[in-house]
C-alpha cells in the first residue's frame, strides 16, 4: 500500500530529487505546492497521508502554514524537510504540533523512514532534537497566562526572532541598527522571563504572536 505524500516546496530542484528518491519506494507524491497559500486547498482535494513541508520559501513562512494547517487537519502528519538546523525553528515546529523534522542534507534513506514512521502514526522526532528543545518547551514562564508589555518594535523583533532569523537579518527587515537588535532581543529576554531565542520563539507561538 503506497504512502501518498503531498510536498511543499519553492525550489523545483528539490520537488524533481524527491521524485527521483520515491521512484522504487512505497511513497507517491500525490501533489506538490511552490508557495504556503497554495497549501490548504489542495489537502482538502488531495486528503494525503503525509505533507512534507519546507520552512524558508516565497510567500509564506512553512511554520506559520503548520499552525494553520493543524488547525484545521488536526490528525494529518506534517514533517518538516529543511535546509537549516536552528534550533528555534525545532522548537516552533514541536511547539505546533510537527510530526517531525528532517534536514535537506540528510540521506534518502533517513527521509523515508521518516515519512514511513509518521505516516504510522508514530512521531519522528530523534531524542536529541527534543532533548535540545525540551528546556524551552518546559519552561515555566512559558505557559503562564501573563500579560507582558512589550512595546510596538519589541513585538515586531520578536515575531522576526521567533521565525528564526539573526540579529543581522532582523536589522535589514526592520530598516535599524544591529546594535539596536540587540538591545530589544535583551529587553525582550528581560521582560518575558526566558533565558534564549529559543524559549522566546516557544513563548511568542503560545501567545499566537506568529
Amino acid at each position: 500500500m503506497s504512502i501518498r505524500v503531498f510536498v511543499v516546496d519553492d525550489h523545483e530542484v528539490v520537488r524533481v530529487g524527491l521524485r527521483a528518491i520515491f521512484e522504487s519506494t512505497p511513497i507517491e507524491i500525490c501533489g506538490e505546492a511552490s508557495t504556503a497559500a497554495e497549501v490548504a486547498e489542495q489537502i482538502d482535494a488531495l486528503k494525503p497521508d503525509v505533507l512534507l513541508l519546507d520552512i524558508r520559501m516565497e510567500g509564506g513562512d512553512g511554520l506559520n502554514t503548520l499552525g494553520r494547517i493543524k488547525l484545521d487537519h488536526a490528525d494529518l502528519p506534517v514533517l518538516i524537510y529543511s535546509a537549516y538546523d536552528n534550533p528555534t525553528y525545532v522548537a516552533r515546529a514541536v511547539a505546533l504540533g510537527a510530526a517531525g523534522y528532517v534536514l535537506k542534507e540528510a540521506s534518502a534513506e533517513k527521509l523515508i523512514e521518516a515519512i514511513e514512521t509518521v505516516a504510522s502514526g508514530a512521531s519522528a522526532w530523534t531524542r536529541e532534537e527534543l532533548r535540545r528543545v525540551t528546556g524551552a518547551l518546559a519552561t515555566p514562564r512559558l505557559s503562564a497566562d501573563i500579560e507582558v508589555p512589550l512595546t510596538q518594535r519589541e513585538s515586531e523583533v520578536l515575531r522576526q526572532m521567533a521565525l528564526g532569523l539573526t540579529n543581522k537579518e532582523i536589522a535589514k527587515a526592520l530598516s535599524i541598527s544591529y546594535e539596536t537588535v540587540k538591545e530589544h532581543v535583551q529587553h525582550i529576554l528581560r521582560k518575558i522571563g526566558v533565558t534564549d531565542r529559543t524559549q522566546a520563539a516557544v513563548w511568542a507561538v503560545r501567545k499566537k504572536l506568529v
